[in-house]
């Protein structure tokens, strides 16, 4: 195994101790014109109002989340 490839393995393993797991994601160049072009088509295609709606149900379920909704809930 190589010098750099042992230091990964290391570095890996350290990391697992303290729960965490590299993750590498690949996604698209938005750099790249024919990215924006697509995304740009996509975004055309959206429909306004269910878009809307999906914000809505969003910001709905993230109150979930908050602080106060958390301590709220806890002491029912």
């Amino acid at each position: 195994m190589s010098i750099s490839a042992e230091r990964m393995r290391v570095l890996r393993e350290r990391r697992r101790k303290l729960g965490l797991r590299e993750l590498r994601l690949v996604v698209p160049d938005s750099c790249s014109r024919p990215v924006r072009r697509r995304i740009a088509a996509q975004v055309a295609r959206l429909v306004r109002a269910q878009e809307e709606d999906a914000m809505s149900w969003v910001e709905r379920v993230s109150e979930l989340d908050s602080p106060e909704h958390s301590s709220s809930t806890a002491t029912r």
